[in-house]
């Protein structure tokens, strides 16, 4: 037991070390009841403060992580403009720190588990790599071939697999409605990936109790941005985009969610600058990653009536059009889904997701990939999920809290999927 202490405790040191310090970066949650204020607060966001939340909503509590250089800078500025604020984390490194020893003891209980059974098992106690995820999706298709079918989807900037899953009962006939799942785009998102694999878990580990779905066929690709999402394991919590090579800066990575074709480079919410968290990209498309959706999305859009893009954090429901405060010719249906699906979680749960125009809602952001499945393929109900976080702690949601989540996203994607059975 000593020498098992003590490798962990070894171990630990190596990864903090390895890790970018986040010692005196501080995350402060701010209000703002002015328009023209929050214009200017946004403008701070490329100077270096990181909108967590980056609501548009007037009124609306927003946490903002603040890095050493502006600890005093910006709070006087939010003094100045009288803006309330408050400290919510005084040290972010003390809490990244205590979640990466949860997840090195966690994920060593799981690898000895899985040395002692080497049959897929689906543990959740803790959040998992790229090559776990991978490995755990090949082991599915092996064990249960008449369910699952595992293909590779492209392959990441550093040449990491993505893969897809097509989920079937019946084999992809065409005679069901189709739903098209993605998510992890953004790499600091733990929980998307999450949730996209418990889903992939219950309806192929637990097709019996699960029946009422398999009146859809399912297309899920639960990690689109491999590269970002392991960088966030290795190196930098709070990486956000992929990891290719921005020509001609030292900065690297896109937001994917930035570099789709559908108004690409349109209006605000987006940076040309590629140090920038929402750089758009050279060019529409630019990435590996985004194309590999985008041909999914083409080889089976005919049959997909619903489109899911998962992310994190805000307990949200949104719909297009996101480029621009401009209603979807079907947003009567998209708001009624939603609110089907938002009473559903709530019910079950008591968790209160809130449904809506994202533009609206949140802030307009062109170039996303719900904006595209609407536009390019005519997808009716097309949402981003925004996931439940960590409470205070924004992206950090606790490793305990995985299966909570996870399963209640998976109670809206059960209200999801009987809306489309029944009207498709």
């Amino acid at each position: 037991m000593r020498c098992s202490v003590l490798f962990l405790a070894a171990a630990f040191a190596l990864a903090t070390a390895a890790h970018k310090s986040y010692d005196g970066y501080q995350v402060l949650t701010v209000k703002v009841n002015d328009a023209q204020k929050l214009d200017t607060l946004f403008e701070w966001q490329e100077k270096g403060i990181d909108f967590w939340d980056n609501l548009n909503s007037l009124g609306r509590p927003m946490r903002v992580m603040v890095p050493p250089a502006l600890t005093e800078d910006f709070p006087a500025f939010l003094r100045d403009n009288e803006m309330s604020y408050e400290l919510t984390i005084p040290n972010v490194e003390t809490v990244f720190q205590e979640e990466r020893m949860v997840q090195m003891q966690r994920r060593a209980r799981a690898m000895l588990a899985r040395s002692i059974s080497p049959r897929a098992t689906a543990d959740f106690s803790y959040y998992w790599q790229p090559a776990e995820i991978n490995e755990y999706l090949r082991q599915l298709g092996t064990e249960y071939p008449n369910l699952i079918t595992v293909e590779v989807a492209g392959n990441s900037y550093e040449g990491r697999e993505i893969l897809v899953v097509r989920i079937s009962n019946t084999g992809f006939d065409g005679t069901k409605p189709k739903i098209f799942i993605d998510a992890g785009i953004h790499a600091r998102e733990w929980i998307a990936p999450m949730s996209a694999l418990n889903l992939i878990h219950e309806l192929v580990e637990h097709s019996a109790e699960n029946t009422d779905l398999f009146a859809c066929d399912w297309i899920i690709i639960p990690s689109v941005n491999p590269d970002g999402y392991q960088y966030t394991h290795d190196s930098d919590r709070m990486w956000r985009k992929t990891r290719s090579v921005n020509q001609g800066s030292s900065c690297r990575g896109v937001d994917g969610n930035r570099n789709y074709g559908y108004r690409w480079g349109y209006g605000t919410g987006i940076s040309t600058n590629p140090c920038s968290d929402i750089f758009l990209g050279r060019q529409p498309f630019s990435e590996l990653e985004v194309q590999a959706v985008v041909n999914e999305l083409a080889r089976d859009a005919a049959g997909i009536r619903l489109y899911l893009s998962f992310h994190s954090y805000g307990d949200w429901l949104l719909y297009p059009w996101g480029y621009d405060r401009v209603l979807h010719d079907n947003n009567e249906e998209l708001d009624l889904v939603a609110t089907i699906v938002a009473n559903a979680i709530f019910q079950a749960h008591g968790r209160q997701y809130t449904a809506g125009n994202s533009a609206i809602l949140l802030y307009p952001a062109a170039g996303a990939s719900d904006d595209f499945a609407a536009a390019e393929h005519d997808i009716q109900l097309s949402y981003t999920v925004e996931l439940t976080g960590g409470g205070p702690r924004g992206f950090d949601l606790p490793a305990d809290q995985i299966v909570q989540i996870t399963g209640e996203i998976l109670t809206g994607i059960r209200a999801y999927a009987t809306y489309v059975a029944a009207n498709f």
